[in-house]
């Protein structure tokens, strides 16, 4: 499944996709960054509710297709800016965490 079609499977709000057809083979939740940099695999959709610059490094070291922000969480416009610069997809969404991982777990 590619970020575009879990973005509309799943009613996730597109941040920024500058890859939409970036392949997401699998998944990680978490919100611990050096975690995350040490477990998260490659084209993984990484579920957090982290909302600083950070994201956007640790989603380029991990290599990971994209990152879903849960629970509402938003983000400045400089780290809207960064993300796209550096190629990297955010999607949002209102729902948490364990919501969005069920949902998705089926289909990567």
């Amino acid at each position: 499944m590619t970020v575009n079609e879990l973005t509309v499977k799943y009613a996730l709000t597109p941040v920024t996709v500058p890859d939409g057809e970036r392949e997401v083979s699998g998944g990680y939740c978490g919100d611990l960054l050096s975690w995350v940099m040490g477990r998260a695999q490659q084209d993984n959709a990484w579920i957090t509710i982290m909302s600083n610059m950070n994201i956007v490094a640790v989603a380029s070291l991990s290599d990971v297709s994209a990152v879903i922000l849960a629970e509402g969480v938003t983000l400045e416009q400089s780290i809207i800016d960064t993300a796209y610069a550096k190629g990297v997809n955010i999607l949002s969404s209102d729902k948490g965490t364990f919501e969005i991982a069920a949902m998705i777990a089926a289909d990567v």
